[in-house]
């Protein structure tokens, strides 16, 4: 049932701000999970190809129901990878959320495992994260690998890792 509503409120918000420039407030009637702070990622896909992702490793919100707003709003409008999503696409969108565990720092490569863990890298200002059970990432050298890619690092350069698990609605 959360998963519906998740999924819904993901979809209103979104379908709310790109025709109407608007955003929603959430219903007060919500699952006890929703009214909790949490840390999410909105992902958006069209036509099975990524459409835009936007998330926080750290609640940002005063809950998960506005954080699942804001996300997806911003995984519509501003993934800099991609125009904002068109009032035509609208009804083609498919749309994921995972919702995050806490972070937990590892200290070897042998903790991760790309199925079940997702990877965040820090170093200085830089970051990067990807989350777990992603197609074509099998194994944590290249989960590690494209994590740091994505915080401008190099494939060598030391850096701080965490590992944190998702609940993926979908």
């Amino acid at each position: 049932m959360s998963a519906d509503i998740m999924l819904a409120l993901a979809k209103e918000a979104i379908e709310n701000f790109t025709l109407n420039k608007k955003i929603i407030i959430p219903a007060d009637e919500l699952p006890d999970i929703l009214k909790k702070p949490g840390a999410c990622f909105v992902s958006l896909k069209l036509n099975g190809q990524l459409r835009g992702c936007i998330g926080t490793i750290m609640p940002t919100e005063i809950t998960l129901a506005q954080e699942i707003i804001t996300n997806a709003i911003n995984a519509a409008t501003n993934d800099y990878r991609f125009a904002p999503v068109s009032q035509k696409e609208l009804n083609e969108l498919a749309i994921s959320i995972d919702v995050l565990s806490p972070m937990e720092k590892i200290n070897d490569i042998s903790q991760l495992n790309p199925k079940t863990y997702g990877v965040y890298v820090k170093k200085g200002f830089h970051s990067g994260l990807l989350l777990p059970d992603l197609e074509g990432v099998n194994a944590a050298e290249e989960q590690l690998r494209i994590a740091k890619l994505k915080a401008g690092l190099k494939e060598d350069e030391p850096t701080e890792i965490y590992r944190f698990k998702v609940e993926r609605f979908k």
